[in-house]
């Protein structure tokens, strides 16, 4: 029974466990707005390109 009581106070994996959350939530986040970060991406890229070729 100690054996089950100590396991049970562990609380080592907690952190590894909110950082798995978080990379879910993030990831989940990036399919969602999947397009909307393609779009947003490339203007970025072409505008980038259209002025770098006026210097």
């Amino acid at each position: 029974m100690t054996l089950l009581q100590e396991f049970w106070k562990e609380e080592d994996a907690v952190g590894v466990v909110e950082i798995i959350l978080i990379l879910v939530v993030l990831i989940g986040l990036v399919i969602i707005f999947k397009e909307q970060l393609n779009s947003l991406v490339k203007n970025i890229l072409s505008k980038i390109t259209k002025q770098s070729n006026s210097i």
